[in-house]
């Protein structure tokens, strides 16, 4: 008992001290690592932030989310006499929180336009919203609210005045939108069962996209069991013709984007086919009379909150707070531990994507070559300078292919590169 005992502290001992070492090499590599003071912009956790050229980076505070929190506090107060009563409990069996929530509404997309404005897309539950940032005065403006809209992947037009997005609808089908920039006349170019999303403009043709698609495949009750590999085909605005570009079974094609030179660029990643194999079943199979248990528990709990006012539990404390191990990055769930462990580093900051998530370019004669690994998000800006996040940082990749540091952060899940 006491040689287990003494080999458990000496693997904690040597965990930590493997631990200190690596984030000392880290901190140490990435102190010695210069830093672009290219402008750049990131989401992370919904939230926006970004850096202007040699300034500082900071959060995109929408005056919009914050009458919307104004409103939560005044309906707070409204209903605070409900605390601690039979009017407090939610159906669940938990108590109904009257408390403001912290941020309401979160960004799922945004893009710079050719002027320098800033375009973003807010939603919740129930409605969304296009604002756009003036680069010159910093005022938002609210360009589109609609009940039940949730647009991604915002990209203007490179001449001004059109909007490409991709629109989720409930089903899990996204289609690719065409607006204007002042959120009128929104229009759907694609349709059927897929989710197609990423829309990219092609320099010189202006009536014709490019973008990312997935087809769905349903069960006989019509639910979503699984998603195909994606794809990047070209979408012709005039006839709504569609031409595959590149189709591969073995990989997810993502994000594409073409440069100023006319060369193809998108993440290439290898696919992952979702499977049920015997070892879920039969943990489904194991699980299934403790799962019965907890719900016979909850039941229970409910009533016993309703007539006693007491649970069976202490649990009903503060809602805790969503499991940031598990992240996801362009359509796929990422154990963020896992991937810190394994992934190579880029310029000392850890990845959170593996080194088979590459970044491509094709040039017209379909020649490819491999210009970065471990690649969470890209983007292109006017000049073709190329910006890329491994999941904790961002970077500028030079001519030579050499990525320099722009900055880091916790998370980086999708980044946009600045007009600069």
């Amino acid at each position: 008992m006491h040689v287990i005992v003494g080999l458990l502290v000496a693997a904690l001992l040597g965990y930590l001290v493997y631990r200190a070492y690596f984030a000392s090499a880290a901190a140490t590599t990435d102190a010695a690592t210069p830093r672009s003071e290219r402008g750049v912009a990131f989401l992370s956790n919904g939230q926006l932030f970004c850096r202007e050229r040699g300034g500082e980076l900071k959060q995109v505070h929408s005056t919009y989310v914050q009458e919307v929190l104004d409103r939560l506090e005044r309906t707070r107060e409204r209903h605070s006499w409900k605390k601690g009563t039979s009017f407090g409990i939610a159906a669940g069996g938990g108590m109904r929180s009257f408390e403001a929530g912290g941020v309401p509404l979160l960004v799922t997309s945004a893009a710079y336009e050719a002027n320098g404005n800033l375009l973003y897309f807010l939603k919740d539950e129930a409605i969304g919203g296009l604002f756009r940032r003036e680069a010159a005065s910093g005022t938002e403006q609210r360009v589109l609210l609609k009940q039940n809209l949730h647009l991604g992947d915002l990209n203007p037009s490179p001449e001004g005045g059109l909007l490409a997005a991709s629109a989720r609808q409930t089903a899990g089908v996204a289609n690719i939108v065409l607006l204007k920039d002042d959120g009128a006349n929104m229009r759907e170019l694609t349709g059927g069962d897929s989710v197609d999303c990423a829309p990219a403009w092609i320099p010189g043709a202006s009536n014709r996209l490019l973008f990312q698609s997935s087809g769905l495949a349903r069960n006989a009750e019509g639910y979503i069991v699984a998603q195909g590999p994606a794809s990047i085909q070209k979408l012709d605005m005039e006839s709504g013709s569609v031409t595959p570009i590149l189709d591969d079974p073995r990989y997810d094609h993502l994000k594409p984007r073409v440069s100023p030179a006319g060369d193809l660029l998108y993440i290439r990643r290898p696919f992952e086919a979702p499977h049920y194999g015997y070892g879920s079943m039969l943990a489904d199979t194991l699980l299934f009379p403790f799962r019965l248990l907890r719900a016979a528990f909850h039941y229970l709990n409910f009533f016993s909150l309703m007539y006693s006012r007491k649970p069976l539990t202490s649990a009903n404390g503060p809602a805790v707070q969503a499991d940031v191990k598990n992240i996801l990055l362009q359509g796929r769930r990422v154990d963020a531990e896992k991937a810190v462990r394994s992934a190579r580093p880029v310029q000392g900051v850890p990845s959170l994507v593996p080194d088979s998530w590459e970044l491509v370019r094709r040039d017209q004669q379909g020649a490819e070559r491999v210009l970065a690994t471990n690649v969470a998000s890209y983007d292109i800006s006017p000049d073709g300078t190329i910006i890329y996040s491994n999941g904790r940082g961002v970077f500028v990749l030079s001519q030579e292919g050499t990525p320099q540091l722009v900055l880091r952060d916790e998370l980086v899940a999708e980044v946009v590169a600045a007009i600069d």
